[in-house]
């Protein structure tokens, strides 16, 4: 609590404007129109409902064969197109995502084009519009994410900084011209516990990582480092929750209040059934381990919803020993999903 008594701010950096992300084709959102096309359903400005058309183009890919429709790449792609009715309807959809974050209490809005092409000009066309299009409607700051210094430096340049300092994603030990930008263009950073070939085995590996990498970033305020620690699918390592945890906590304890701590705490759940009830039980651990950010989709995951949890509720215990490693590879979490028993807690944490 802070002198007010009040609970600090929480920073959301919002993660849905990634041309990775996907829709299944047979979900709830995608709609068969009447012209025998797909559409994925968003709504306008207006709250019309509105339809991003799938193209022909992606029909003819694999995520599209294994059910997935990228409406994220989709929309982008559209928006840079020759067709002046494809460039607003991709608009239309990336302003409506937008400013669905946003109403849910994003502070940052995280864009990632890495995958709308293989072409590096493509890519870089794409981030500038995607700046530029969510900038006009969005009234919180751009985090700017890539693996590539180019794409993050036109973000950066698209930029127009009226909604705040921007959030450059990500530096790490194999790429710290990102601090260099971020000192460049007065931003706000994100650095990761990445190693410089390989991810970190333990928490000590990531704080050894993180303590080094922070040795590069003079110049730069703490409050404006948002450190991450990297979380790992429990579904793939069990021991992966417990370790970014004790991760967070020396983090906290080593470099005090005024340093940010973050991740993204959706991939804890990967693979794993019930995975709106994992996020939320995971993000109330985080949060009691220290951090003060996520990167998540809050339209999804509910801040609120996790400072509320009943901890001693079964679905909350059983999600909580599997998150901290006292569950070998996930069983009894995942038997107890068959057995119906996460039923109401599930339904409680989609709602």
């Amino acid at each position: 609590m802070n002198e007010h008594g009040r609970p600090p701010r929480f920073a959301i950096v919002g993660e849905t404007l990634h041309t990775t992300r996907v829709v299944p084709r047979k979900g709830s959102r995608v709609t068969q129109l009447d012209d025998g096309s797909e559409g994925v359903r968003f709504r306008d400005e207006t709250g019309g409902t509105r339809y991003l058309t799938v193209p022909p183009w992606f029909r003819e890919t694999e995520a599209y064969a294994r059910g997935q429709i990228k409406h994220v790449m989709i929309a982008v792609r559209k928006g840079l197109a020759d067709d002046p009715d494809e460039r607003a309807e991709g608009a239309a959809y990336v302003r409506a995502d937008a400013r669905r974050q946003v109403a849910a209490g994003a502070s940052f809005l995280d864009l990632n084009v890495d995958e709308v092409a293989t072409d590096r000009d493509v890519q870089r066309a794409a981030m500038r519009w995607l700046v530029e299009t969510v900038q006009a409607v969005a009234s919180v700051p751009i985090s700017v994410d890539s693996s590539n210094a180019e794409i993050l430096r036109d973000g950066l340049r698209a930029y127009d900084r009226r909604a705040g300092r921007p959030l450059v994603n990500s530096a790490s030990l194999e790429r710290l011209g990102a601090l260099e930008l971020a000192r460049e263009h007065d931003s706000q950073v994100v650095v990761t516990a990445a190693g410089r070939a390989s991810l970190p085995r333990d928490a000590a590996e990531r704080v050894a990582n993180v303590r080094e990498l922070l040795g590069h970033a003079d110049g730069i305020p703490l409050a404006d480092l948002y450190v991450d620690p990297l979380v790992i699918p429990v579904s793939v390592d069990d021991q992966a929750g417990r370790q970014y945890l004790e991760a967070v906590r020396t983090i906290r304890q080593e470099m005090g209040s005024e340093i940010h701590i973050t991740g993204g705490l959706s991939n804890v759940s990967f693979g794993l059934p019930g995975r709106a009830l994992v996020n939320e039980v995971f993000l109330a651990l985080a949060i009691e381990a220290g951090i003060d950010s996520a990167i998540m989709d809050p339209a999804q995951v509910h801040l609120d919803a996790a400072r509320a949890l009943d901890r001693s509720a079964e679905p909350y215990q059983l999600a909580r020993a599997m998150l901290l490693g006292e569950d070998e590879f996930c069983m009894g979490f995942i038997r107890a999903h068959r057995e119906g028993r996460l039923v109401v807690a599930e339904a409680s944490a989609r709602s």
